[in-house]
């Protein structure tokens, strides 16, 4: 057999490994030969750049099943800062072949393969410097121009001009979905988040007898000012047990030692600090979450529970809830857009979002 006898155009082919194929039905891509029938060609290699946040990697997944449905033939390649929270393509599910971690052996690859599209959503100096070194016969998205920070084309320039303009931000209509599929020139049609593989095997002391209302305490150590204060937790949980409802409390690394008390003080359920697919697993028990904007908000979208989102920074426009959920707001004025810390000197606006209103919303959604 020689080199250029193989099938090289083929998505199982690695090139320094057996495929999945020849490993398991011992199968070989001959030219020539009766053609393999695991053979795949591939038509189209796309790269997505979508660093992060957690979050916006999570909601960046509908895209998947638009490249799926225009592009069946491609290989999709992702690079990210969480891997983890990509979908790997299968036989039975839409995801990225391939999956990069952000580290230099990563762009060293990169920078010596070849594509077909290159997909760039994120406005910074790394992101933007790997899509520009990158050989491609298209590209969508954000590039370095003048060393700085540039749309590739117009499609992108909405999303660019909400992200360096705070009065633009504001007056936007566009879901954060909708911006993303125009700057690929798609048009956005409700498609859902796609979360990876997660634990569906470990078990919890919760009683599913009753609703479960899972109660996702954090929000990040850097963004301060949409943290929900913590005696708005403790009433907020004594309300939900009044009314008989299951109550887990959930949280990352930076909530543990508050977890920990607010789970102390009022004889509630929390499991501690856990990996990222244990962590997914357990939200799925849930069914209804109450959430700040973070990471676990787009999970619980991504496992379509219902949701009372909390929000006081972003515009509101941005998040799609596929109809499962309510968005509640300051009943006071937020002077602290897209503000990591508060700047009101008055009165902090996450505190208007008081604790019966959003018991209100709850019952609402289980409705």
């Amino acid at each position: 057999m020689k080199f250029n006898e193989m099938k090289q155009d083929c998505r199982y082919f690695a090139g320094y490994i057996p495929c999945r194929p020849n490993k398991m039905y011992n199968a070989l891509c001959i030219e020539n030969e009766i053609p393999c029938k695991y053979y795949s060609k591939v038509k189209e290699k796309i790269l997505i750049i979508k660093l992060g946040a957690a979050g916006d990697v999570i909601r960046t997944t509908p895209l998947l099943h638009k490249i799926q449905s225009e592009y069946p033939d491609s290989y999709v390649y992702w690079i990210t800062q969480f891997p983890d929270l990509i979908p790997q393509k299968s036989i039975d599910n839409i995801g990225a072949d391939k999956i990069y971690n952000w580290e230099l052996n990563s762009l060293i690859t990169l920078q010596n393969m070849e594509f077909d599209l290159v997909i760039n959503l994120d406005k910074d100096e790394q992101a933007c410097s790997l899509a520009k070194s990158l050989k491609s016969q298209k590209y969508s998205g954000y590039t370095l121009v003048n060393n700085k920070p540039s749309p590739f084309d117009e499609k992108a320039n909405h999303k660019f001009l909400t992200g360096v303009f705070d009065e633009i931000s504001k007056a936007n209509k566009k879901n954060y979905m909708e911006e993303i599929f125009d700057i690929c020139g798609f048009s956005y049609n409700k498609e859902e988040y796609i979360l990876p593989d997660y634990d569906l095997v470990t078990k919890y002391n919760i009683d599913s007898s009753k609703i479960i209302v899972g109660l996702n305490t954090g929000c990040g150590g850097r963004w301060t000012s949409r943290l929900w204060p913590e005696k708005y937790w403790l009433e907020l949980i004594s309300s939900l047990k009044k009314e008989n409802y299951e109550v887990v409390i959930l949280g990352g690394p930076e909530e543990d030692e508050k977890n920990l008390r607010i789970s102390s003080s009022t004889n509630t359920k929390y499991f501690g600090v856990m990996p990222l697919k244990k962590f997914i697993g357990l939200m799925d028990k849930c069914d209804i979450i109450v959430s700040a904007v973070t990471m676990g908000m787009h999970i619980a979208i991504g496992l379509k529970k219902k949701l009372v989102l909390l929000n006081n920074i972003f515009n509101k426009n941005e998040f799609v809830l596929y109809g499962r959920g309510e968005i509640i707001e300051p009943s006071k004025e937020c002077t602290c857009y897209f503000s990591p810390t508060c700047k009101n000197e008055n009165y902090k606006c996450i505190e208007y979002i008081e604790p019966q209103r959003v018991l209100k919303a709850v019952k609402n959604q289980i409705k």
